[in-house]
């Protein structure tokens, strides 16, 4: 996603984190909202340590 700038599938990142036992309310109601999300976002870069 972060590469080719398509996140039209956060959905599936918020259940993996959710599957590895995030349970932050504000990551995965983001993950799983409408966005829009963008290169840059938040929990991407803080999944990928770019923060």
């Amino acid at each position: 996603m972060y590469d080719s700038r398509d996140f039209s599938a956060m959905a599936i990142p918020a259940d993996a984190l959710q599957d590895a036992g995030c349970d932050h309310p504000d990551v995965l109601a983001h993950c799983r909202g409408p966005g829009p999300h963008v290169r840059g976002c938040w929990v991407v870069d803080l999944v990928l340590g770019k923060t």
